[in-house]
């Protein structure tokens, strides 16, 4: 199917709104990563929160397969939605296309995503710690919002932050 061809709807603000709820009140989702030793395409589930601009941020352990995958290509993707009672394919859902960024550990930005992630996940405090988590913050950089059925829509960067 050619892109002219897929049934993407004119951006709309209610979508946009729509999108930023399912993120800004996810507390996790799946990220897909590539493995680096294949380029294997890997996902899993991680917990999740947002900086101040809406960006997603991930607590992550070093331990993880998606960790070593992030530190060698931060293309990734992630996935919000829950899917609800009936066909899980009626409910909304978000995929993300974001380039990840691993926060500085005790540098400027770490204590205000420490600060929102713990206030969204507090559970999390209980390894947030360990010396081998590490939060990364995902870059957006396009999104696709499928509303319900026939509801599709392609956002930007800009839809999404702020």
């Amino acid at each position: 199917m050619s892109d002219n061809q897929r049934p993407i709807l004119p951006t709309t603000d209610e979508a946009v709104a729509m999108a930023k709820a399912l993120l800004r009140t996810a507390h996790h989702g799946v990220i897909a990563t590539l493995e680096p030793d294949s380029g294997r395409p890997v996902a899993t589930r991680v917990g999740l929160a947002t900086d101040a601009d809406g960006a997603p941020v991930i607590l992550v352990s070093a331990l993880a397969a998606h960790t070593p995958a992030l530190r060698a290509d931060p293309r990734c993707s992630l996935l919000v939605g829950e899917p609800g009672k009936g066909d899980p394919l009626a409910h909304p859902r978000l995929t993300l296309h974001c380039d990840a960024r691993e926060v500085e550990h005790a540098g400027a930005d770490e204590a205000r995503i420490a600060a929102r992630y713990l206030a969204h996940n507090p559970k999390a405090a209980l390894y947030a710690t360990l010396g081998d988590f590490r939060y990364f913050r995902l870059e957006p950089v396009r999104a696709s919002l499928n509303a319900g059925f026939g509801r599709a829509y392609a956002l930007t960067r800009a839809d999404m932050l702020g």
